[in-house]
This record gives structure tokens, C-alpha cells and sequence, in this order.
């Protein structure tokens, strides 16, 4: 395995229900099947999907399902009920989180065969998430570039997600391999703003996994150049920090697990651009 498929494996979450995409199930589920056939299948993951909406996915899907992450609503208890009672292969939940009360509340009530993902505003929560042996997950974008969060609050995230070992997902903003200013949504009259790289995040990860500080961690999220990230064969190498085949493949295993993106074709064409 390459340092960079070590990288980049099953690491896209499809979430072309959401905006700025925001297709219908029947669309979304027909670009799902076709990403699983195509060449670049093994960067794909889970398919994302609310609770609410387990009836329409069913009901196209059926129990040739895709491995999904469902979205729960307001009610934990009653989504939980219908989650044990769909067809679907759902192994992930995903619900937000305002304080540690809320987090050790759910768990009581989420089954252990689940992987929770608490949405935090606020890392003083990850100690909470990783008591109850749970996962964290952070917004990085959205379509206003009031939606993305600081460099320093990313940086922040990954280091406290690594000094308590919490695994943890992304979500939102994560179109392109490298930071970029770009416009965040599809409209031609849409905003445009700064946006954080896939690769910067999933670097400043693997140098947060080693125990790096959070100024090292906000330099490579806020990195533009293609040419200070080096994929060969003696790894991947950044800033004069190189990482192995086998460290990637356990960080990505057992920390930075995913990201959910609306779109999956844009990070592959962005990456065969970049030659990679």
C-alpha cells in the first residue's frame, strides 16, 4: 500500500443529501453505486443518511444496502428504535452534543454495536466524548464562510482528540485536497471563502497522533502548497516529518477516521490534477 492510499482509504463519507448538494435519495443512492464500481471506490465510505429519512433510503436500497451513518433527529430514543428495526447496515450514528450531561445521557441509551459521533462546538467536551467511549466529530465548513471554523479551534480539536486518543470524523467544507479560497456552494451567485484542505486536516491529524503542539497542527491546516506534502516510498512527508505506511494505516484505523462530503467527485478530480 501506497502512503498516500494508507492516507486516503475509505476515507469519504458520501453526503450528496446535503447541501450544497442536497440531491434527492434517488440521486444520491444512484452516485453512491456508481462511486463503489468506479476505480477510486477504495477512497469511498459510509453512505450518510438523517433517520428521518430511513423509509426513502429503504425503500430504494433494500437490504443490498450500502454501510450507512444515520443522522439523528430530535428524539435519540425513537430514532434508535426505528435504526433497530430498518434493514439498513447502519454501524454509525451521528448526533450533536451541548454539554457532557447530554453525552453521558445518550450513551446510556445508544447499543454498544453502534459508533456514536458527538457534533461539539466546544473541546472541553472530548474528554466527556472519550469517558464514555464514544467518538467526535467537528464541522469544518459550510456553505457561508461564517460556517468554518478557526485554524486555531481545528488545531485545538485534533490535539485534544489525540491526547485522549478519541477517534474522531469531520464534516463539511472538505471538497478539495488543499486549502484554497474557493466558492462554497454550487450557485453562481453563491459566496466564496477559505476552505480547508482534506490532506491538511488529515496531516495535521497524523502529527497530532504523534503528539505534536497545536502550532505545528494550525501550520499544516493552513498550508496551500501541493509541493510541501510528499507522497514516496519512504512515506509521507511533511515539513521534514515523515510517516511510515504502518503508522498512517493505525491512525487512520483507531483517530482520524473519515470526513462527510456532499460531493465525491470533486476530491478525486482535484487529486489526479494534483497527480496524485
Amino acid at each position: 500500500m501506497s502512503p498516500l492510499h494508507a492516507l486516503l482509504e475509505n476515507i469519504v463519507d458520501y453526503a450528496g443529501l446535503f447541501p450544497p448538494a442536497s440531491l434527492p435519495m434517488v440521486r444520491a443512492l444512484e452516485n453512491y453505486r456508481r462511486y463503489r464500481d468506479s476505480p477510486e471506490s477504495w477512497m469511498l465510505g459510509r453512505f450518510v443518511a438523517p433517520v428521518a429519512r430511513l423509509d426513502e433510503f429503504e425503500a430504494l436500497n433494500g437490504r443490498a444496502a450500502a454501510p450507512v451513518s444515520a443522522l439523528i433527529g430530535g428524539d435519540l430514543a425513537s430514532d434508535l428504535k426505528r435504526i433497530a428495526h430498518s434493514p439498513a447496515a447502519i454501524d454509525a450514528i451521528e448526533l450533536k452534543a451541548a454539554d457532557a450531561a447530554q453525552i453521558e445521557s445518550a450513551m446510556r441509551l445508544i447499543p454498544a454495536h453502534l459508533a456514536a459521533y458527538f457534533e461539539i462546538g466546544d473541546v472541553k467536551l472530548i474528554p466527556a466524548i472519550g469517558d464514555a467511549g464514544a467518538r467526535a466529530k467537528i464541522r469544518t465548513g459550510g456553505i457561508t464562510p461564517e460556517a468554518f471554523p478557526s485554524a486555531g479551534f481545528v488545531a485545538q480539536f485534533l490535539m485534544s482528540c489525540a491526547e485522549r486518543r478519541v477517534p474522531f470524523k469531520a464534516t463539511a467544507g472538505l471538497h478539495h485536497p488543499l486549502r484554497c479560497y474557493r466558492p462554497l456552494t454550487y450557485s453562481a451567485d453563491g459566496p466564496s471563502g477559505w476552505m480547508f484542505g482534506f490532506l491538511n486536516v488529515f496531516v495535521a491529524a497524523a502529527l497530532a497522533w504523534r503528539g505534536a503542539g497545536v502550532g505545528s497542527i494550525e501550520r499544516v491546516l493552513l498550508e496551500e502548497s501541493p509541493a510541501a506534502f510528499r507522497f514516496g516510498d519512504a512515506g509521507m512527508e511533511w515539513s521534514g516529518q515523515t510517516f511510515a505506511v504502518d503508522e498512517i494505516v493505525r491512525m487512520r484505523r483507531e483517530f482520524a477516521i473519515s470526513f462527510g462530503s456532499c460531493s465525491f467527485e470533486e476530491p478525486v478530480a482535484d487529486l489526479q490534477t494534483l497527480r496524485l
